[in-house]
């Protein structure tokens, strides 16, 4: 789950991270309010979209003056920002940040991630603040630092201290870049986070070492003990058919194909949407129905591929171990009656109950295509789809 970068800071704010002082704002007016309300002659306009590389489509001004705040605020709210993680379609801004402006010294970047490879927490550090880190990892890896950290005894110290000298903080201010870095594991930790990212960290005229900016991602699995964050929580910036499916717990991802597809477990549906790739088809979705669905899920999922108008066929995979092929075929043949089947659909069932639920399809007066395998299964839909 993602949340803005407003919403971000306060949660750093309460593990002693220091921020520049902002006030969100949902109108112009309120904007002029929150600038006001600062009171400093410089302020900062920030558009608030779960997206990043907002200041290079527009969405980040420097306002030297109340006027100016206006004028930015008009600009940039209802605007679409289009941007590298946005896609084409871009994202309308409904909400602003407004923010002090501070005296910059210098930008860092400093960011918190889990290591797969190692199983373990990350923390990575660069002097080329300011900069996706992608580019940085592209064209400059040896200026990115990282230390694995031991999840018994957390960010030590000297690990911090270790960065801070890297990335060549100033020597003054190296204490509090490790105050700094400690604090930002803790809230990792102890929010239940996927990344924490300070793009840039900067130091400051006055001797601060302050987040300027913040992205936290928290793991949906730890949501439940984490009611705090899920008030958090922005559906406007969602896919709504995404969040349709998390309610019945599946998971769900859109994607810009035009083949549906409805499988059990996650590694089989990235092998089902691999192998429509391979024989010419684009899917339109990642959706795992589990291992323990019920006919109730099977039908909610059924009817989210059949809400998306772009798609123009539907493939159901599934390998009934713990998910028995009856209870998809169940599924799937009152999802169909209830939202009215008007497109291909091929299935392809193998295991459990897998002969009652060949006859729950056949007998179901549905046109469905049956097929012998995955492979079989993904050249025929394509074909639909394609009206070969």
């Amino acid at each position: 789950m993602n949340i803005h970068e407003y919403q971000g800071k306060e949660v750093l704010r309460q593990y002693g991270v220091i921020v520049p002082t902002g006030y969100v704002a949902f109108t112009v007016d309120e904007a002029v309010a929150a600038a006001e309300k600062l009171g400093t002659k410089i302020c900062v306009v920030k558009a608030q979209i779960h997206a990043g590389g907002r200041g290079k489509a527009g969405g980040v001004k420097v306002a030297k003056s109340i006027d100016e705040v206006r004028k930015y605020a008009s600009e940039i709210l209802g605007k679409v920002l289009v941007t590298h993680q946005t896609g084409p379609e871009g994202k309308e801004v409904k909400r602003l940040l407004i923010e002090q402006g501070c005296d910059i010294k210098k930008e860092y970047y400093v960011g918190v991630v889990v290591d797969r490879g190692t199983g373990r927490v990350v923390m990575m550090a660069s002097e080329e603040g300011g900069t996706e880190i992608e580019e940085v990892a592209e064209h400059s890896p040896e200026k990115i630092f990282k230390e694995v950290i031991d999840p018994a005894i957390g960010l030590q110290a000297f690990q911090a201290r270790k960065l801070a000298y890297a990335i060549n903080i100033p020597s003054e201010l190296v204490n509090k870049a490790v105050k700094f870095m400690i604090a930002l594991y803790t809230a990792f930790v102890e929010k239940d986070c996927s990344i924490a990212e300070i793009n840039p960290l900067v130091v400051t005229g006055d001797g601060e070492v302050m987040a300027l900016d913040a992205k936290l991602n928290f793991d949906s699995n730890a949501l439940y003990r984490r009611k705090d964050i899920v008030a958090l929580r922005d559906l406007e910036e969602e896919n709504e058919k995404e969040i349709q499916a998390s309610k019945f717990d599946l998971s769900y991802i859109a994607l810009d194909g035009n083949i549906g597809c409805m499988v059990n477990g996650a590694g089989l549906a990235m092998a089902t949407m691999d192998i429509i790739k391979y024989y010419g088809g684009e899917p339109a979705n990642f959706l795992d129905v589990g291992g323990g669905a019920t006919t109730e899920k099977v039908t909610e999922a059924f009817k989210i591929i059949l809400s998306d108008k772009a798609v123009k066929g539907i493939f159901v995979n599934i390998f009934g171990g713990i998910m028995k092929c009856d209870v998809i075929a169940n599924g799937v043949v009152e999802a169909a009656k209830q939202v009215g089947l008007d497109r291909p659909l091929v299935v392809r069932l193998e295991g459990t109950n897998v002969e009652k639920g060949k006859d729950i399809l056949n007998n179901s007066g549905l046109q469905i295509v049956a097929a012998g395998s995955m492979a079989d299964g993904a050249q025929k839909i394509v074909n639909l789809v394609k009206g070969v």
